[in-house]
C-alpha cells in the first residue's frame, strides 16, 4: 500500500478512536438537542453516577474526565482550519484529484491534537477508573463489553 494511504487510514482510525471514546463516555444525546455542553456533561455524570453508584469524590473525577474529553473533542474539531471536519474532508475531494498534500496536512494536524491532549485524557480516565471499587470497575467492563450500550435512560 502506498505510504500516504497508510498514513491517511491510520490518521482517520486514530481520530475515530478518539471520537468513539468521547461518544462512549458521553452516552447518547437523543432529546437534548444542541444544548449547553455543561448541562449535557452534568446530566451524563448524574446518569453514569447513578448507574455506578458513585460517591461525591468519584463523581468529581468523572466530571474532570468528561471535561477533558470535551476539550479534546473541541480541539480535534478545531484543528485544521474551518472547524468543520466534514467540510475539511469533503474539500480533499473537491478537485479532479485527491488533495494528497491537504490530506496529509489534515492528518498531521488531527494527529498532533490527539497526541497533545491524550495524556490529560488518559490521566483523567485512570484517576476515575482507579478510584472505583471492584464492583464498579466490573460494571464499567460490562458496559464496554456490550459496546457502550444499555446506560441510556432506559437501561
Amino acid at each position: 500500500m502506498k505510504h500516504w494511504i497508510k498514513r491517511t487510514l491510520f490518521g482517520f482510525a486514530g481520530a475515530a478512536m478518539v471520537a468513539g471514546s468521547i461518544a462512549g463516555c458521553a452516552g447518547q444525546r437523543h432529546g437534548w438537542g444542541g444544548g449547553d455542553s455543561a448541562d449535557f456533561r452534568a446530566k451524563m455524570v448524574e446518569r453514569v453516577g447513578s448507574k455506578l453508584e458513585l460517591d461525591a469524590s468519584q463523581k468529581q473525577k468523572l466530571t474532570v474526565l468528561a471535561e477533558k474529553l470535551q476539550a479534546q473533542r473541541e480541539a480535534l474539531r478545531g484543528a485544521g482550519g474551518s472547524g468543520d471536519p466534514r467540510s475539511q474532508f469533503k474539500a480533499l475531494f473537491a478537485g479532479n484529484k485527491l488533495d494528497q498534500a491537504g490530506a496529509s496536512r489534515l492528518i498531521d494536524e488531527k494527529t498532533a491534537v490527539v497526541r497533545t491532549g491524550s495524556p490529560e485524557v488518559i490521566a483523567a480516565a485512570a484517576d476515575f477508573f482507579d478510584n472505583l471499587n471492584a464492583a464498579q470497575q466490573q460494571k464499567v467492563r460490562d458496559f464496554m463489553e456490550r459496546g457502550g450500550r444499555r446506560w441510556s435512560r432506559h437501561g
